[in-house]
Parts: structure tokens; sequence; C-alpha cells
């Protein structure tokens, strides 16, 4: 049945209602628009450039650089020397820190056995408590800190998400201002060579 210009003019304004309703939820809901970049994840973009990193920045001090917990547990960066020391910056509104996540938990989830690597998860926000809750809702178990101390601008800027990551001589060895799919094959043979330079002391 052939439609007449009345319904096709009422079909049009439908699809035009759907698709700004879509838009509006993407705009205005962070979960519908961390469920769209988790999309373009799927498909390949948005993966971490490991050849930016390729050479990592001479080893400084860490020692002072400090992140504690809800519990009062504090992590000196200076006392993981010898190990790979994994740091995300994150927050609870932040739709690309939300999009990451299942990528980040399958990383931690393959490598926090393991004793030369450190995950720290930062909230931003240092609301510990309402960050432990959304991880949680999300079935997610990792370790949440907050800044104790000054963090350096070459750590964090203010950008969310933000990763770096130290190797075991405490050099910089990536570092990627926003979103990243971090559960792919490329950055586990990422550790696995981190993990074989420099020896644990």
């Amino acid at each position: 049945m052939a439609l007449t210009p009345q319904n096709k003019k009422y079909l049009n304004r439908f699809f035009n209602a759907l698709l700004f309703a879509f838009f509006l939820c993407v705009v205005f809901l962070p979960p519908a628009r961390a469920m769209l970049l988790q999309g373009l994840m799927k498909i390949g973009l948005f993966r971490p450039d490991l050849d930016a990193n390729a050479q990592p920045s001479a080893a400084g001090s860490l020692k002072g650089i400090r992140f504690s917990d809800r519990h009062g547990k504090t992590v000196d960066l200076g006392d993981l020397e010898g190990k790979i020391i994994f740091i995300n910056f994150w927050a609870t509104w932040c739709p690309p820190c939300r999009a990451e996540m299942p990528s980040l938990n399958k990383l931690y989830t393959e490598w926090k056995k393991d004793e030369d690597v450190v995950f720290l998860f930062v909230d931003a926000d240092s609301k510990l408590q309402l960050a432990e809750k959304f991880l949680q809702n999300k079935g997610y178990s990792w370790p949440v800190y907050t800044a104790a101390s000054d963090v350096p601008r070459e750590i964090f800027g203010g950008s969310l998400p933000t990763t770096v990551v130290f190797d075991k001589q405490g050099r910089l060895s990536f570092r990627h201002e926003g979103m990243a799919d971090y559960g792919n094959k490329r950055f586990d043979e990422f550790f696995i060579k981190l993990k074989s330079t420099g020896l644990k002391r």
C-alpha cells in the first residue's frame, strides 16, 4: 500500500523526533553517551597510541607523590620502584571515563594478581565513598584512591580521563588524555615488555 503525502509527512516527523530524542539523550545523559562511545570503541576506534610513547621519559624521583584510599591507607609512588605503575584519573560524571571502564576492567582482571604491577584508580573529585559505590553498582572492584599530595602536571593536567604508566625504573612510559581501549592485545604486549625491562629490587 502506497503512502499518502500526508502519511509521509507524519512519518518524517516521527523519525525526526526520534533522532532529536536520541541526540538529547547523548548530550544530556552520561550513561547514554558512554554507551555510544563504547560502541565506537568496539569497532576499533580509540586505541591507545603506544607508538607515541615508545621512548620512556628520563627517570625522575616519584617520592612524595602520594595517593590515599577511603580507609586512610597511603601509597607513595616512590615506594613502588621495581614495579609497573598504572594510574587512571577519572570521575563518576565523566562519559568518556565510563566508556573506557569495561576495557580497564579487562586489563585489571588480567593483571591484578601480578606482583610486578600496581593499579591506582584515582577519583578526581575525591569523593571516594561515592566512587566506590558507583563502581560496585557496575560490578567493578578496583582500588580507588584520591590524591594525597600535589600531582605534577606532566602526570595529570586536569583532563579526564587521563592514564599514565611508569616502568620499573620510575620512568613515564605511557601517558594518554581521553578515553582509550585498554583491553586489547597490544596493551597486554606493552605490559609484558615493561615486565621484561628492569629488575625488581
